[in-house]
């Protein structure tokens, strides 16, 4: 058997709201309750489960693979809802994508600061 990655719980102040942000912004299928979670189903049978944290957040980091048509539609959703967004994930080039490993990349923040990422090539294979 291989193993895979089936899901994660993503803690959140407002499951739903933090959910459907994540839904939106990366053009997946709307979130579906599933017992105390909000889940978001990525395309290679992950989930991420929204869970509410009633104590402090720490902040995770989230990084999708994605293609370059989608990149550009993600990008665009980020720019609409004008939304800060760096090339690092120290968020010390503002503004700006990274070009890492012979792909595009970028990180910016969800509703609890957790890093999220969006890249079009595995960095390791450049």
């Amino acid at each position: 058997m291989a193993v895979q990655l089936n899901h994660t719980i993503v803690s959140a102040r407002d499951s739903k709201a933090s959910s459907a942000f994540l839904a939106e912004i990366l053009g997946l299928p709307t979130p579906a309750p599933f017992g105390p979670f909000m889940t978001v189903q990525a395309d290679n049978d992950v989930t991420l489960d929204f869970m509410d944290s009633p104590g402090a957040i720490s902040a995770q980091h989230y990084a999708f693979l994605v293609s370059e048509e989608e990149f550009d539609e993600i990008f665009a959703r980020i720019r609409e809802r004008g939304l800060s967004y760096w090339a690092d994930p120290h968020h010390r080039e503002p503004g700006e994508i990274n070009t890492w490993g012979g792909g595009r990349g970028l990180y910016f923040a969800d509703p609890n600061d957790h890093n999220l990422e969006i890249l079009t090539r595995p960095y390791e294979t450049g």
